[in-house]
């Protein structure tokens, strides 16, 4: 008896205890949770794709602090110059001229730019093996706005790069603004592709990249230009050449088949002749054309068995019609004696 009451004593010993433990870990579990619109905001851009510019230098120890430690972020340049609509869009002294950087400055920028990809390709990697937590949520965050801000940076200090190659081309019906629209996404992806490393000037990188933009527009234009003509042009009227070649193509063809028929080349037997003669009546013996039926009673036959005579005389036709288009293709026809009609 002492032994079970001792027991049953234990037991409620034991749930105060574990009820205990998970009252304390409660508290952690609350301090963890990521936040409704972060965690959106950090799946949103945990599924886009960085692809970076590696380099060696981001391989040393330090260079994340060596890169991004400065006493204030570099502010975005003033755009109030850029006039993409204007003939005069780089008049100085009314719209102010635009931010150029040195060489230095530019590979720093482009360090930064790719580092901050490289940065977050890393947390991608590392979210997708532990799970998304609020620190890689916040640190997503703050990687992907450097990364828009230095592409930004890069982008606005190399505007005037479009301009310049849209003064210099001239792609006729073009809009001005369509061309300059297409430049600047050709400098966009430009900034996104561009290798410091390799030792070039991003300005030769990006001219070819606008000037290849600029001939993929002023080829689209012209396609779409003569399949969908807005205005009057003489030279896309419709003609009516076709029309007439047809009827032309017509009329020989009559010709042609009098002729056979007339020669008898065909070797039409009587009935035959007096079939076609009598159907399409081009001596016009008759007002009109006879029927099958009116054609039958002068020979003595059903109008199907006319059909059939019909239709025979004229396979006979059509075979001797073929053979002399193709004779003709390679020699000129000889003279044919026509044969004494019955």
């Amino acid at each position: 008896m002492a032994t079970a009451t001792v027991t049953k004593r234990l037991i409620p010993v034991t749930r105060t205890v574990n009820v205990e433990k998970a009252t304390r870990a409660m508290p952690v579990m609350r301090a963890t949770a990521i936040p409704r619109a972060l965690r959106q905001q950090a799946e949103g851009y945990l599924a886009l794709t960085y692809a970076f510019m590696d380099a060696e230098l981001f391989k040393q120890r330090g260079i994340e602090k060596e890169l991004f430690t400065f006493d204030k972020e570099p502010e975005l340049p003033m755009t109030r110059w850029y006039q993409p609509t204007r003939e005069d869009m780089l008049d100085s002294a009314v719209t102010g001229a635009p931010q150029l950087m040195s060489a230095k400055e530019e590979r720093t920028m482009f360090l930064r730019f790719n580092f901050a990809k490289r940065k977050l390709t890393q947390i991608q990697a590392r979210v997708k093996k532990d799970g998304l937590t609020r620190e890689s949520a916040e640190e997503v965050v703050e990687w992907h706005r450097r990364f828009e801000h230095f592409r930004e940076y890069l982008t606005r200090t190399n505007l005037a790069l479009v301009l310049a190659m849209a003064k210099r081309v001239r792609l006729g019906d073009v809009d001005f603004a369509e061309v300059v629209s297409e430049g600047n996404m050709a400098l966009i992806r430009a900034v996104d592709k561009f290798n410091i490393e390799r030792g070039f000037k991003f300005s030769t990188y990006a001219c070819r990249a606008i000037l290849k933009a600029f001939s993929r527009t002023a080829m689209k234009s012209n396609r779409y230009r003569s399949r969908f003509p807005v205005e009057f042009e003489p030279d896309l009227e419709k003609s009516d050449w076709s029309d007439k070649r047809r009827v032309q193509v017509e009329e020989e063809c009559i010709d042609e088949l009098k002729t056979i028929v007339d020669r008898n080349l065909a070797d039409l037997s009587n009935v035959e002749q007096t079939v076609i003669r009598r159907r399409f009546n081009w001596q016009e013996a008759e007002a009109t054309p006879l029927t099958l039926e009116q054609v039958g009673r002068i020979i003595g036959v059903t109008k199907e068995r006319v059909r059939q005579i019909q239709n025979k005389a004229l396979a006979k036709i059509k075979a001797v019609m073929e053979e002399t288009v193709l004779r003709t293709k390679t020699e000129a026809v000889p003279e044919t004696t026509p044969s004494a009609e019955d």
